[in-house]
């Protein structure tokens, strides 16, 4: 049997076990890259190591740390009430000013993971803070990030416009940037009445009470996993009426400049926004070493281990072929429109999973052959296989999926991750067939 079909195989297998029993599907990836790696494609384990998504990794760490100090210092709470103020307290504005905020940091260069890590903490503690939906919440930061992705001069948008010209296939960046955010932008619409939007109108949030936190004997239980950890100044009242103001200390001061920082390192000079968050975490811990010391158990260990897993196990069905022999297989249909559909399908299961950046680009490789033809709309060919290869970002599986399921505040991690999971696949079913219908069937673009 070929590579590319026992690598497709054990695939299935991963999720078949991991839906049916509690095992973290990253330890039965690990395991799937160990043996298709070595049996079936070839590999030694130091090739199998090396893709080990460390980048991630430490970025999921650095930013769950850094914002669990923010969290346990009141940082966060200081935000969400400024984020109230900002919109007179409507609990229903939130979600658009998280999905619009996030939009405009990816719109003028951020990579959509560094946004989301900014955006999704602190739009995640208010919706634990308010009896918001968290599937919402995060799937609106997510969507947002995307939603702006596509400008002429964020990454995403640099790298298609890129491949579209030197290939010589006209070129429509405005189009692009448009189809993407309008799109993102109609699914937030849905979302918003789907998931309970209708009920947050004409809420206010000055009189609303905290269900995140519980107190027993001065001490306070919080998300990521939290252990019980020192009421923070020993202040209850604090944590159970966040939206209240008071006092700024000295160390919320600190924090917002340590997150400003964060912010411009990660977005203006393009540093590793998980060396960066770490850094300014452990510089934050130094100031309270004992407050912070249980930070660390915050972090939200499982899902890393669930994301590095599958990931690793990715990457080796990128070395034994599979992506290739799935796309070889398309482009042999011969039928314009139906390989543009099935590109976009192939763009959306594998983005999922891995790079976005790097799908958008093998997918529009793999389209050039029947667009340089003019049989078919090249511009709304392009739209279409863009979006279908990015809103399927909501993935847990995907760096954006992972932050917001790592930043979720007093959930089941299990529900909530069944719940992420349930979501994407219904955007990786739908998402792509209706990105075609609206950008490469009828020609418009």
């Amino acid at each position: 049997m070929s590579p590319e079909i026992v690598s497709i195989l054990a695939l299935v297998v991963i999720f078949a076990i991991a839906t049916f029993l509690p095992i973290n599907m990253g330890a039965l990836a690990f395991v799937a890259a160990f043996l298709v790696g070595t049996l079936s494609v070839g590999l030694s384990t130091d090739d199998i190591i090396a893709g080990f998504p460390a980048e991630l990794v430490l970025t999921l760490i650095g930013v769950t740390y850094l914002f669990a100090i923010a969290q346990n210092n009141g940082t966060v709470d200081l935000l969400v009430r400024g984020a109230v103020r900002l919109v007179g307290g409507h609990v229903a504005a939130i979600p658009w000013i998280m999905f619009f905020v996030t939009g405009l940091l990816t719109g003028i260069g951020a990579l959509s993971p560094a946004a989301v890590a900014i955006i999704a903490p602190i739009a995640l503690t208010f919706a634990a803070r308010h009896g918001i939906s968290p599937l919402l919440m995060g799937m609106m930061v997510i969507h947002g990030a995307q939603g702006g992705g596509f400008s002429p001069i964020s990454v995403y948008g640099v790298t298609v416009n890129t491949i579209v010209e030197d290939e010589g296939l006209p070129s429509s960046p405005l189009a692009v940037f448009l189809g993407a955010l309008l799109f993102n932008l109609a699914i937030a619409v849905v979302l918003f009445f789907a998931l309970g939007g209708r009920r947050l109108i004409g809420r206010k949030v000055a009189a609303e009470p905290v269900p995140h936190t519980e107190h027993a004997h001065g001490t306070v239980v919080r998300g990521h996993g939290a252990a019980p950890g020192p009421a923070v100044g020993g202040d209850d009242d604090e944590h159970m009426h966040p939206d209240v103001a008071r006092p700024v200390t000295f160390e919320q001061i600190l924090t917002l400049v340590g997150l400003v920082v964060v912010a411009v390192l990660a977005l203006a000079f393009d540093l590793d926004i998980g060396f960066v968050s770490i850094t300014v975490a452990v510089v934050l811990a130094l100031f309270s070493a004992q407050k912070h010391k249980g930070a660390v158990t915050q972090i939200s260990w499982s899902t890393i281990l669930l994301i590095a897993g599958v990931l690793t196990f990715v990457f080796v069905l990128q070395e034994a072929g599979t992506i290739d022999y799935v796309g070889d297989a398309v482009i042999g249909l011969g039928v314009p429109l139906l390989i543009a559909l099935l590109l976009c399908y192939i763009g959306g299961v594998v983005s999922a999973f891995a790079s976005s950046t790097a799908i958008i680009g093998v997918a529009i490789l793999l389209a050039v052959p029947f667009l340089e033809s003019g049989d078919i709309s090249a511009v709304g060919v392009i739209v279409a296989l863009s979006v279908s290869s990015t809103i399927v970002d909501v993935s847990p599986f995907s760096t954006n999926g992972a932050l917001v399921l790592a930043n979720a505040q007093d959930v089941d991690r299990d529900r909530f991750y069944k719940q992420i999971l349930a979501y994407s696949g219904i955007v990786v079913a739908i998402g792509p067939l209706l990105a075609w219908l609206v950008f490469a069937v009828p020609g418009w673009l």
